[in-house]
């Protein structure tokens, strides 16, 4: 081969990288300010703070969930966050687990007050742990329910809109359940997967219309919802998850807005996130270079690492859930 023709194919292959990376670096967030954004379970939690934050920028914001009181008070922390004296703020109780029929209804109602909305946050869920046998099917049942239908049946009340008007945003919360199978929440691990996948077909559906498809991917986080999960979760789970930490719904609800404005498909925090997000990428979408190439670079070296991961998970439940010896 001639050496000129593999200097100039270096060229080329530099110019590319840096005006992908120019590009990536450049890229401009989109705008939420006096448009509608709408927040599934966002009277409490990572959602309430998405409001706090989406408030700040300029947004008109209705959060949905189910408490009335918890809503009001809410809207009252909301509205002190506000950048527009026409700026409103409204909620609606509803039960996201209530059925197809009930969201189109409730979902049409919501616009009517404030709008088409431009941004969907679907932040509504919850966890019941315990093993396979242990779990109820109406327990598994209702977090299919909530966690995975919750969030579907929003997103095709929105989707015809933003398709129409080729821009928005929808943001899923799934969760680092998302990624990896632990002992103790098969249950609730099958309903975030399934938000995964469901996730990146959507944003294959929808990127070339403008659409922005954000999968948030929390760790453990200090919230109402976290509280109520700890009562259910079984030892070897809660040692299992322990390593991780415990962030803070306002570093998380932040990061959650600002990575969707930007049209990343992963949020995440901290560096166990970062480090599951890269083995469990396979056929993600990316729009990050640089992230694409550290992905490329550290896929062996991390699957290497997580051979000791497993086996300390492993570790942990072979320490705690150890055959009963049968009696004579």
């Amino acid at each position: 081969m001639d050496p000129s023709f593999e200097v100039i194919m270096i060229i080329i292959a530099v110019i590319v990288f840096h005006v992908l990376i120019f590009r990536w670096l450049t890229r401009k967030s989109k705008d939420i300010y006096g448009k509608h954004v709408c927040i599934t379970g966002g009277s409490s939690g990572i959602g309430l703070w998405v409001a706090i934050n989406a408030a700040k920028k300029g947004a008109d914001i209705t959060i949905v969930a189910r408490n009335i009181k918890i809503l009001e008070k809410a809207v009252n922390v909301i509205k002190e966050n506000c950048v527009r004296n026409d700026q409103r703020i409204e909620y609606y109780s509803l039960d996201v687990a209530s059925g197809h029929k009930n969201i189109q209804t409730s979902f049409k109602e919501i616009e009517e007050k404030l709008g088409d909305i431009y941004m969907l946050v679907n932040c509504a869920g919850m966890a019941i742990c315990g093993t396979i046998e242990d779990t109820k099917p109406e327990d598994a049942k209702f977090m299919m329910d909530l966690n995975y239908l919750g969030t579907v049946y929003p997103i095709q009340y929105v989707l015809p809109k933003m398709k129409a008007k080729k821009d928005g945003i929808i943001v899923l919360t799934s969760s680092q359940g998302g990624l990896i199978g632990i002992y103790g929440m098969a249950a609730y691990n099958a309903t975030k997967f399934a938000l995964r996948g469901f996730a990146e077909a959507l944003s294959m559906e929808t990127k070339h219309l403008g659409i922005n498809v954000t999968l948030s991917l929390p760790a453990d986080t200090d919230t109402p919802g976290f509280a109520n999960e700890q009562k259910s979760k079984p030892k070897i789970t809660q040692e299992i998850c322990s390593g991780g930490g415990l962030f803070k719904p306002e570093d998380v609800g932040k990061k959650l807005l600002d990575d969707a404005l930007k049209g990343n498909f992963f949020s995440i925090m901290g560096i166990e996130s970062w480090i599951l997000t890269i083995l469990c990428v396979g056929m993600s979408p990316w729009k990050n270079p640089i992230l694409g190439f550290l992905q490329c670079y550290l896929m062996g070296v991390l699957r290497m690492i997580s051979f000791g991961i497993q086996w300390n998970f492993g570790r942990i439940v072979r320490k705690y859930d150890k055959p009963k010896e049968k009696s004579n």
